[in-house]
């Protein structure tokens, strides 16, 4: 055996994964197809939003508490600073599902919170166009997470700890059997005890079982200019999910505090190839984007300045796939995040890493279970 795990693509939840397991004393070997940080993947733009009262689901509110505390764990190991606290609004129709799902996030995990009556948040938050029917909800253990820097600063904890990376090596194949994995590069095949399968967007290339389930989707993130520099300070605007309508954007404050990023996150375009990503912007996809920008965040110039296309793999149920495939030997993944697994990455490391040691995880993550699609044929 060359590893007790083989864990492939050390981006977000690669990175954190070797992390964690380095650091309980597995032997780890770990590949990735571009380099350390690299920005091919979900990771880059700057940064990612950190929210504990989450659309997404009640559920994952336990997740997010102990994330909080790995990203704290992960910046005294590393002694960078990855996470700031500035607060998150959350701002939507008072009937919408998404403000329904946040307000059951706070009543049953009892998060600190505060929501804002309509004039004392127009005082306080000039940034927002509101109306009526708007909630405003701040949300006080939220921020952003500089995401190159978190995952470069997990692998190299992961080093740290013994790890052995290998950046710019791309892996053709895995075969599972039942004494491992054989993992086949380029030019080597290497043989592990497990395998854990972390490779975002690209996953389907290597389990093309799964190629309807785990959808690669382009995700565009956009800059704008301010019309007044000294509203768009960190410490003037907290992180922000804008719901209206059709209309969804989120986005945070340049750490610079020279812009904000805010991005169109409804409805990202699928795409056939990981590889051939276009690297430029689509006319259909700014349309919608300046609008709700023109709308919802009249402080700003309604045309963003610098747009940078990522990708993410999304599921049907936009639910991630976390655990064993029980029907293929050895290999675990950690893939389909859907556009909101940054902010989870470092406990998605910490279960991962008791599945493989303990054979079982103290966190309910049964509605990640990667089994849940009953028409999966795994070979």
């Amino acid at each position: 055996m060359d590893a007790e795990v083989g864990i492939i693509g050390l981006g977000t939840m690669g990175s954190m994964t070797a992390w964690q397991l380095a650091k309980n004393r597995v032997t780890v070997l770990g590949f990735e197809k571009f380099g350390i940080g690299n920005d091919r993947t979900a990771a880059g733009g700057e940064s990612r939003l950190f929210r504990t009262a989450y659309m997404e689901g009640p559920e994952y509110v336990p997740l997010l508490k102990e994330a909080k505390v790995l990203w704290r764990d992960l910046e005294q190991e590393s002694q960078n600073s990855l996470l700031t606290l500035n607060g998150g609004l959350m701002i939507g129709e008072e009937d919408s599902a998404e403000i329904k799902v946040i307000k059951e996030s706070i009543e049953e995990f009892q998060l600190e919170h505060e929501i804002l009556d309509k004039e004392a948040a127009r005082k306080r938050y000039p940034q927002f166009k509101l109306y009526d029917n708007d909630v405003v909800i701040l949300d006080k253990n939220a921020g952003f997470i500089r995401p190159e820097l978190a995952v470069v600063s997990a692998a190299y904890q992961a080093k740290k700890y013994g790890a052995e990376l290998k950046p710019y090596s791309s892996v053709e194949q895995i075969i599972p059997d039942d004494d491992g994995v054989e993992i086949i590069t380029s030019g080597r095949t290497f043989k592990v005890k497990k395998v854990v399968v972390t490779t975002g967007a690209w996953s389907f290339k290597l389990l093309p079982e799964l190629k309807d389930k785990l959808i690669p989707k382009r995700l565009l993130l956009t800059w704008f200019a301010p019309k007044n520099l000294d509203l768009v300070l960190p410490n003037k605007l907290p992180i922000f999910a804008r719901l209206r309508g059709d209309f969804r954007l989120t986005g945070a404050p340049t750490l610079d505090g020279t812009m904000v990023k805010a991005s169109y996150t409804k409805d990202p375009l699928t795409i056939d190839d990981p590889d051939l990503l276009y690297r430029d912007v689509y006319p259909e996809e700014i349309e919608k984007l300046t609008e709700s920008v023109k709308r919802l965040l009249p402080v700003l110039y309604p045309d963003p300045v610098r747009a940078t296309p990522y990708m993410d793999a999304y599921t049907p149920d936009n639910h991630a796939m976390l655990g064993a495939l029980s029907n293929l030997k050895n290999v675990f993944i950690a893939s389909g995040f859907s556009g909101h697994g940054f902010k989870l990455a470092p406990t998605i490391g910490k279960i991962i890493s008791e599945l493989i040691i303990h054979g079982k995880t103290n966190y309910d993550v049964s509605h990640l279970d990667p089994n849940r699609f009953s028409n999966i044929q795994l070979q």
